[in-house]
Formats: structure tokens, sequence, C-alpha cells
């Protein structure tokens, strides 16, 4: 065992080999160039593998010195350090079939907005500086026309998100008084928050009224004493009561708040420019609407329906709006740059409602026709069946994708799945195992319906489809795939077992 010890390269031999693979026999030539990465990063791994070795070395893993030479460590080493030095946030396959999933990262940007973005970041900019005149400018002033033609809002602000929105537009006008809003619209929005738990943030005090399914004009009417300041409309975006219920329509709230000259607030929490109902999704105002029928101020998203970044869209009345924007906290709550790139990139689409229909990711997952989702499944599945031959069986199956990202509650999308029974493990196995791949391949994220993996091609673009097979061909041990190779393992780590039909 101490010859098996002192058989172990050194540290400065194995970091060499890394930076010059070409140095050691023909089966390493290919290896990845590490050299971008930190050298104190570099050592840690390298320092974390050999003892790896050294524990295989002491359980009898490893016998013979032959394999501890740095011809034989080398592919090992290499994809032990490619794992470990991956990014903990990085990109992710989205084959579930929920458009807005907001673990993954919500609405994808189109093409204009990542460019602008990487503009923005890549170079100096007129964030805060008027060009006409050469002196200090507003960030605002690059969105918020844009913001008003598309909305027919007479002025418009952006803060980092939809919650920020509504805690900066209740600090500004409601602080200290009383807000009336129905009880059935008290809704939970992600991560456990709550509307109540942000208005008392906000220093307004909360009034309820109503039941939880009903909610009569006279429940607002009665509430209304001399420290009312505001009446909020919460839209419920991500649930619906149906059956024997009532809610207030905006136009009799806007109607009341003008006869006691109170302001009434719409919290539409996923805003939306297009009315989807040609696509069979139904019940989600649009921004305009709801600006058209007198709302004097409205927060939305800018990352869910809308297809942008995330952000916090507040329209309204000039005046209101002028008001939130002197509010000290709004500098605290605002946007960077690369938002603001991003977000006047996407408003600029929303000129041409049928262009951003085609160009935003989002609206064009949204509305794709199901006989193309069903083309595109069929497309999918030849390439799974070369690219996995008998390790897995490929099928089609009708389904329903979601929305997701709290809009369109039980509203589904039909679409046609591609399904995936392994042969060598179980769906649930399989599952597990594409969350691990190693790099170059990425993870990939799907459901589980009867016993089989299933994929969505709603959520995945043609080009990700031999990424798709990349994944699974590693996550089933399929070396010789056509699309992906699977790398070493690293001692005293085991690689997975290839799988066979018997």
């Amino acid at each position: 065992m101490s010859n098996l010890f002192r058989s172990l390269p050194s540290m400065d031999v194995l970091l060499t080999a890394l930076a010059h693979p070409e140095l050691t026999g023909p089966e390493t030539s290919a290896a990845p160039d590490l050299t971008a990465l930190p050298r104190p990063l570099l050592r840690d791994l390298t320092n974390a593998f050999l003892d790896q070795c050294r524990e295989a070395i002491r359980t009898g893993e490893i016998t013979d010195a032959a394999a501890l030479s740095t011809d034989a460590l080398l592919p090992a080493l290499t994809a032990h350090v490619l794992r470990a030095a991956r990014p903990h946030f990085r990109r992710v396959l989205n084959a579930t079939g929920v458009v807005i999933h907001t673990n993954l990262g919500r609405s994808l940007l189109a093409e204009e907005a990542t460019a602008a973005v990487a503009e923005a970041c890549a170079n100096y900019s007129n964030l805060e500086f008027d060009l006409a005149t050469g002196e200090r400018g507003s960030r605002y002033s690059h969105v918020e026309e844009l913001l008003c033609k598309v909305t027919g809002a007479e002025a418009g602000l952006v803060v980092n998100n939809n919650a920020a929105a509504v805690l900066l537009v209740l600090d500004t006008l409601c602080k200290g008084g009383e807000v009336v809003v129905s009880r059935g619209q008290l809704v939970e929005i992600g991560g456990s928050f709550r509307i109540p738990e942000v208005m008392e943030k906000s220093g307004a005090v909360l009034r309820e009224v109503g039941a939880t399914n009903r909610t009569h004009l006279r429940d607002y009417e009665n509430a209304i004493t001399e420290r009312t300041v505001a009446l909020l409309k919460v839209h419920t975006s991500n649930y619906r009561i149906t059956g024997f219920h009532k809610e207030v329509l905006l136009a009799e709230l806007v109607a009341l708040g003008r006869a006691r000259n109170l302001p009434v607030i719409e919290d539409l929490g996923s805003g939306s420019f297009l009315d989807f109902t040609p696509w069979g999704l139904s019940g989600e105002p649009t921004v305009r609407e709801v600006v058209a029928d007198g709302a004097d101020v409205v927060s939305f998203s800018g990352d869910k329906v809308l297809g942008g970044p995330q952000a916090g869209l507040i329209v309204g009345r000039r005046e209101i709006i002028a008001r939130i924007k002197r509010n000290p906290l709004n500098r605290a709550l605002r946007i960077d740059k690369m938002t603001l790139a991003a977000l006047e990139a996407t408003l600029r689409l929303y000129l041409d409602p049928e262009l951003a229909r085609r160009k935003v990711p989002t609206l064009r997952m949204m509305t794709a026709p199901a006989d193309e989702l069903a083309r595109r499944a069929r497309k999918l599945a030849t390439r799974l069946r070369a690219a996995l031959g008998d390790a897995a069986v490929i099928g089609l199956a009708s389904g329903m994708s979601r929305v997701g990202g709290g809009s369109f509650p039980e509203r589904d999308l039909p679409t046609t799945l591609v399904s995936v029974a392994p042969a060598g493990c179980s769906a649930t196995t399989l599952k597990e195992r594409l969350l691990d791949v190693a790099p170059p391949a990425l993870p990939l994220v799907g459901r589980l319906e009867d016993d089989t993996f299933r994929l969505d091609p709603r959520t995945l673009d043609d080009p990700e489809f031999p990424l798709v097979a990349a994944a699974l061909a590693q996550a089933l041990g399929l070396p010789n795939s056509p699309d992906a190779a699977r790398p070493a393992a690293a001692p005293g780590k085991r690689a997975p077992r290839a799988h066979r039909t018997r």
C-alpha cells in the first residue's frame, strides 16, 4: 500500500497535465482546456481528487500502480474538475410543459431583449444621462413612453418586481390609513408572501369586506370611513373561485372611488398585454382594459405572461405616478440597467402585438398550435430512438401543458408528450440522474406519468433536441451515443452503468 501511495503523481504534475493534456498519452489528448479556471480552484479540486485516490487505495479499490499514472488518472481527474467546477447557477432544459416555470427562471427573453442586455453589460450607456441636454437624466424615461403607448396610461414607473410595486404604491398612497379590499382577494404569492403582510409592511391598515366567495358593492360602501384612503382590487391570477361567487367589477369600484374621492388601486399580479381568448385562455384582463376601466394606478409583473425580465410595472394617472416616483423607497426598489435594457426591447415588440406573439418566447409557447406540437414531438421521438437504441422505449402520448407563473390557473393547453421508458432503471431513477448529468450535458427537467419520464416539446426549442438526447444518453450510461460521450468516473466514484434490455 505504501508503494501505491508513492505512485500517486504530485499536485504540480497533475496541474501541468490539466493545463497541457497534449503532453500525455493519446487517450487524453482531446481533454478540454481547463486553463481558464482560477488556479487556486484547480488546486483545491485536484487535491480533493487525490484524496479520493488515497481513499481508494486504503479500501483496496486500487491495487495496481499502473492505474495511478498521470495518463491513467487524467480522464477521471478532468471529469472530476469539470463536474465540481461547474457554476451553481446554470442552464437547465425545461421539458415540463410549464411555460412560466417559477423554479426554472420564469419567462425566457426574446432575442432582441438578450441582445440589449449584452449591449448594456459590455458598454457604457445613457442610463441616467440625457443625450439631448448633456445633463443628468432619468432611467425611467427609457421605458415610460413605451409603457404608456402599450397600456394607454398617462404615466408609468418600473421597480424590481410586482411585490415591490404593490409595497411602493401602498406606502406612497395609503400609509397610516385604511385600505378596503375584498376578503376573497387576499392572495398568497410565491414564497408564502401574502397581500396582508405586504400591506402591513407598507404601513397601511387592511380593511377586509365581504365573504370569501361573494363581495358586493355595498360591502365597500359600508366599510368606508374617515380613515379610508384607498380601494384595492387584487386580481386572483393564481387561483379561481367558481360556483356561488360574486365580485365587484372594476368599473363599479371606480365609480364608488370617484364619488368618495378615493383612489382605486388594481394589483393585476401577472399582467398581460394580449387577449389570449383565441387560444383558449380566457379570464385574464389586459392592462389596457384595466386602465380604460378607470383604475387610478395598476401594478403587474414583467416576467410572467408579459414575457420580459423580472420587474414590477406601475402605470396610472400622472399625478399619482409622480408621487410614487418621489417616494424615497423608490430608490431601494429601482431596476438596474440590464433589466431596463431587456424591458425596453420587450416593450418595443408589443407595439405590434402579432410581432410580439411571434418573437416573445412566452407568448410563442403559449399560443403554439396542437398540430405543430405533435409534429415536433414526433421529431424529438425519432432523435431519441436513434440516440438511445435499446436503452429506452420511446413513445408518444396526448397530454396537457400549463401556463404557470400564477397565470391562467386550471387552464390546460393540449400538447403531445414524448414518453421515455428506461430499460434498466425506473423512470424515477432516470429523473434523478438527469438532474446530475456532467458537462457538457445539461440538467433535464421533465415529468413522471404512467411510470414513464415524459417530455413536452412546448417548452423545448428544436435546437435543444440534441441536448435532450445527450442528457438522456449520459443518464442511461451510453458512452457511444452520437450526441455525447460520458466522462470517466473518478476513483472511488462509481460510474453509471449501461442499461440494456434483456
